[in-house]
């Protein structure tokens, strides 16, 4: 391409990592809540930091499970995001989107009560977590997504 084997290594890596940026990006856009929970998504951001720290602290869950959560709380420290907060909507979304996505994996391994034990909130927020995740507490324990693919908690 440029003749210099340094210069198309350099290339090829940047072509490489703009390729994955966008994969991800639109990964983030299949997996966003719909309608009005991703505003209400963004409401509950500090319940549900909160909630992840005391998930991740919980020496009862899986190990995975923690695993998930600390990357989870490295990605939110870390200063750069995936889409820049100063592009409008997506800026500051993709990091309820990225939460939402991590909550839903870990809702559905697990479990339901082990979430409702941590929460910090309010009933209503964490019914509106439930449907975030895709999961709804009911007579017979937890139902949606999980339990119809017979792997809920």
């Amino acid at each position: 391409m440029t003749g210099s084997w340094g210069w198309d290594l350099l290339l090829g890596v940047a072509a490489a990592l703009a390729l994955t940026w966008v994969a991800l990006v639109a990964v983030l856009v299949a997996v966003r809540p719909r309608g009005d929970l991703l505003r209400e998504a963004l409401r509950l951001l500090p319940d549900v930091l909160r909630l992840v720290r005391r998930l991740a602290a919980d020496p009862e869950l899986p190990r995975g499970v923690r695993i998930r959560l600390a990357l989870l709380l490295a990605y939110l420290a870390f200063p750069l995001d995936l889409v820049p907060d100063f592009i409008p909507v997506l800026g500051y979304a993709d990091d309820a989107i990225v939460v939402t996505a991590t909550l839903r994996s870990v809702v559905r391994r697990a479990g339901l009560p082990a979430v409702r034990r941590h929460w910090p909130g309010t009933e209503d927020g964490f019914a509106v977590l439930c449907r975030l995740t895709g999961l709804t507490e009911g007579p017979g324990g937890v139902h949606g997504d999980a339990a119809r693919r017979g792997s809920g908690a």
